[in-house]
């Protein structure tokens, strides 16, 4: 006994493996748009901007692999008669831009000004803050 196979049979299970294919190109190309969009949003996206006043308390260049300039300000909200702040927070900062080095490296130790941009996580290359300083200026 020879098995023919039914013509018609055969069209419905392409049809249902076309169908298959084009579901599965369908959710695979949302899942990458969906991937794209999180990466985006967790490590590129802007979370918030501003400004920060304080004394410039150390700014290094550090890593193993990927060298970054990191920085740490203490931001002072109370201070006695003699300068000296008495209740304070640490800033801690990533500088991206690498023609902003010399001017932290001559502030250190001066109250200063920076604006900053915040990112919801940092990333490796990038510096291990997600405040990211693009400007500074010395406050008199």
């Amino acid at each position: 006994m020879s098995t023919i196979e039914n013509p018609k049979n055969s069209e419905v299970r392409t049809g249902i493996v076309r169908k298959f294919r084009k579901i599965s190109r369908w959710v695979l190309t949302l899942l990458l748009v969906s991937l794209a969009v999180f990466v985006y949003f967790k490590y590129f996206f802007t979370y918030s901007e501003g400004y920060r006043a304080g004394l410039l308390q150390k700014f290094s260049h550090k890593g193993i692999i990927v060298k970054t300039y990191e920085g740490e300000m203490v931001l002072s909200s109370v201070s006695s008669n003699r300068d000296v702040a008495l209740a304070s927070e640490k800033f801690l900062f990533t500088v991206t831009n690498k023609s902003l080095v010399r001017q932290f490296d001559t502030l250190q130790g001066s109250t200063i000004i920076v604006h900053y941009r915040q990112m919801k996580s940092p990333v490796f290359w990038r510096g291990d803050s997600q405040y990211l300083v693009d400007s500074v200026k010395a406050r008199r």
